[in-house]
This record gives C-alpha cells, sequence and structure tokens, in this order.
C-alpha cells in the first residue's frame, strides 16, 4: 500500500514538474506537443509501477482470496459427501430396524394367532367333550327309556295275550307258555 502512496506522489510532482516548466500559456498540458516525450515516459513509468503493485499486492491477496475460497468449497464438498454418507447409513440402519421390527410384529402376530387357536381347539375340544357326555347321557337315556318302554310292550302284551287265550281257551291259559312267546315274539 505504501508502494502505491509513493508512485502516486511521484506521478504528481512529476506533473507540477511539468506544468512549472511550461510557459505559463494555457490550456491543457496533454495537448502540448513539446511535453509530449516527459508525458510519454511518466506513462510508462506509472504503468510499470501499477504493474508491479498489481503483482506484488492486489494479485496474491486476489488469488489468496481465490484460493481460499476453492478450499472452502473443497472442504463444503467433502463435508456434503460425508454426510450424505453418513445419511446413507443411517438410512440403511433404519429400514434394517424396520425391517427387524415387521419381522418381530409377524412373530408377535402369529404367537397370538397360535395361543388364540389353541384356545380355540381347547374349547372346541371341551365342547365337543360336553356335546360327547351329552349326547353319551342322552343315549343311556333313550336306552333306559326304550328297555322301559319294552318291558312295559311286553308286559302289556303278556297280559293282552294272556287275556286273549283266557278268553278264547280259558283251559289253554299257560302263563309261562305265553310269556315265553310273547318274549319270543319281541325279540325276534
Amino acid at each position: 500500500m505504501g508502494l502505491l502512496l509513493r508512485s502516486a506522489g511521484v506521478i504528481a510532482l512529476s506533473a507540477t514538474a511539468a506544468f512549472a516548466a511550461g510557459d505559463g500559456k494555457g490550456g491543457m498540458p496533454q495537448l502540448n506537443f513539446e511535453s509530449y516525450g516527459s508525458q510519454i515516459f511518466w506513462l510508462v513509468v506509472s504503468l510499470v509501477v501499477l504493474f508491479f503493485v498489481l503483482k506484488t499486492v492486489a494479485l496474491p491477496q486476489i488469488a489468496s482470496g481465490i484460493e481460499e475460497r476453492s478450499d472452502a468449497i473443497e472442504d463444503d464438498l467433502d463435508r456434503a459427501a460425508e454426510f450424505r454418507k453418513k445419511a446413507e447409513e443411517a438410512e440403511a440402519a433404519y429400514d434394517a430396524a424396520l425391517l427387524d421390527a415387521r419381522a418381530k410384529a409377524q412373530e408377535i402376530a402369529q404367537a397370538t394367532r397360535d395361543d388364540i387357536q389353541k384356545d380355540v381347539d381347547a374349547a372346541i375340544a371341551k365342547a365337543d367333550a360336553e356335546i360327547a357326555a351329552r349326547a353319551a347321557e342322552g343315549e343311556k337315556r333313550i336306552n333306559e327309556i326304550q328297555a322301559s318302554a319294552l318291558e312295559a310292550v311286553e308286559s302289556v302284551a303278556n297280559d293282552t295275550a294272556q287275556a286273549i287265550v283266557s278268553a278264547v281257551a280259558p283251559d289253554l291259559a299257560d302263563g309261562a307258555a305265553i310269556k315265553s312267546a310273547v318274549a319270543g315274539a319281541i325279540k325276534g
């Protein structure tokens, strides 16, 4: 920065000296053909000084700024790639956890279905046993009723046969023969 100020001071002094050296006619010194040589000299000196100032001060600062920006962008891209990788890993872990949870839920649901089916099977078996017991009891009662009805029928048949034989042939009325004939007729 100090170099820039020095070069600006040199240019100002040279311009002042050139103006003082003039004949004081007035007008623009740039259009005075007599001072073209010094103007071109100072133009070249000014451009060379400006070139060296830009080369040594401004351009390195611009280049370092561009380099820092490039490094920052590169770091940001690296961090973005790292975050993407972490996000993909997290997504994979989430998907795995979701699959595990679904599998566990399926297992729990199946275990619950199996337990319910066992309870239903036990209830059906119990109901079947009760129905079979009631059916056996009903058959027993039916057999008892049938046996008692058969006895009643045999008794009525014996009485009726005894009465008929007594009415038709009173001297042939043998009670034991009538009972065996009725029993034979009922059985078969």
